[in-house]
């Protein structure tokens, strides 16, 4: 019960600014679609990874990827590539630079940015006069984003 409660705060939490021992989203170095530092220097947990991907609160790659590990996730969806053996197709580094910066990698993919903070059209001002106007928080905290690469690494092509 323990795990199962420690779990859904680790998830139901949003994600907050980096910490000493984190690099900061506006520190990430992406070098052509590489990012070889590890966000925090602490092992990605696959398990937390494939609770991210699933939930709705967090990272809900689900909605928009299939991942057959996932299967117990409604709502499997078809706009990005199916994840079944991205352990093969990407190394960790590929992965880090697609998650916190999707678009640096993928210009006209519509995956959002999970680690960045800047940079972004608000349009929300020309609708409802209620975009965020002030420094925008990542979708993703940096271990979560190590989470999330450390299930996708367990995905090999069957």
């Amino acid at each position: 019960m323990k795990q199962i409660i420690a779990t859904v705060i680790a998830v139901a939490v949003p994600a907050m600014a980096a910490t000493a021992d984190e690099t900061a989203p506006a520190d990430v170095v992406n070098a052509d679609g590489i990012v070889e530092q590890s966000l925090t220097g602490v092992p990605g947990d696959p398990e937390n990874g494939a609770v991210i991907m699933k939930t709705k609160s967090a990272g809900n790659c689900i909605s928009c990827h299939e991942v057959t590990a996932l299967k117990d996730a409604q709502w499997h969806g078809n706009i990005g590539p199916v994840l079944d053996g991205a352990g093969d197709r990407w190394e960790e580094a590929q992965l880090r630079a697609i998650l916190t910066d999707a678009k640096s990698v993928f210009p006209d993919s519509m995956m959002p940015s999970y680690y960045k903070v800047d940079g972004f059209t608000r349009p929300g001002d020309a609708f409802t006069g209620k975009a965020p106007s002030g420094p925008l928080e990542p979708l993703l905290n940096a271990q979560q984003i190590e989470d999330v690469i450390a299930f996708l690494l367990t995905q090999k092509e069957s």
